[in-house]
């Protein structure tokens, strides 16, 4: 899975999201002990923000998921890195306009910053992924405790947000997984999501030349990558505007991914 490069807005946002980690270090409830199998896992029985029991929510594998919940002609939306107060509002306006579900992958700051997307995304019936809190697509080079506080203080943001409505699904910034990782968001009830068809709009090919990405590569599998947030996404919005209705006339059905 390939990692995105040159997100100049990302490398603001990792400093932004460094100094919530440096706080978090130092005021975190988070603990991680060491399971028998050798790897980590966050300490149980410790309460999370929204008074559950840490790990609560559905059991879920840790392997990464592709398949959409409507089998083999089913297509998964995925949004990421927003919400953005310009641009998803837009998305969101589209995907009802088609009647389609998609899965948000939210930066943990975004949705601190804007609630009331977060839940107007939730309103609407679509579910939310933990996308970390600062987008560091090099978080399978650090160590298990940033990895953790990345993971677990989006979560934290996410439900806030939300206002209590936990994230189904973990996605590491630019697929930057680790078996660690893993296994702590599937220990949170999130599944680690990954993606097949990458519209590529972080780099504004053009929205016909995205539409045609998408268009050609679809057979790879079911879920889509786009963006809603990091810049100017009036292209996603008009390759959305092309490809939604296309895959319907294709026969194509739109759900999550599985779980």
């Amino acid at each position: 899975m390939a990692k995105h490069k040159g997100r100049g807005w990302h490398g603001r946002l990792l400093a932004a999201g460094l100094g919530v980690t440096a706080l978090a270090a130092a005021t975190s409830v988070w603990t991680a002990q060491a399971d028998p199998a050798g790897g980590r896992q966050p300490q149980a029985g410790i309460s999370a923000p929204d008074g559950t029991q840490d790990g609560a929510g559905k059991k879920v594998a840790a392997d990464i998921a592709h398949a959409s919940d409507r089998g083999a002609r089913g297509v998964n939306i995925t949004i990421d890195d927003g919400p953005d107060p310009v641009w998803t509002p837009q998305v969101l306006q589209l995907l009802k306009d088609n009647g389609v579900k998609a899965t948000f992958c939210m930066v943990g700051t975004q949705a601190q910053a804007y609630p009331d997307l977060v839940k107007q995304v939730v309103a609407d019936g679509h579910r939310l992924c933990d996308h970390t809190i600062s987008h560091d697509t090099a978080m399978d080079t650090k160590s298990e405790a940033y990895q953790s506080q990345q993971i677990l203080d989006a979560e934290r943001m996410i439900i806030k947000a939300s206002g209590g409505v936990r994230p189904q699904y973990y996605r590491a910034p630019g697929g930057a997984f680790t078996p660690y990782s893993r296994q702590l968001a599937a220990s949170r009830g999130m599944r680690p999501l990954g993606w097949n068809v990458d519209s590529r709009d972080f780099e504004r090919p053009g929205a016909d030349t995205m539409a045609d990405t998408v268009k050609r590569e679809i057979s790879n599998g079911p879920t889509v990558l786009f963006h809603d947030a990091g810049g100017d996404r009036s292209q996603t919005v008009e390759a959305l505007r092309e490809v939604l209705p296309w895959l319907k006339q294709q026969g194509y059905s739109f759900g999550f991914p599985v779980r």
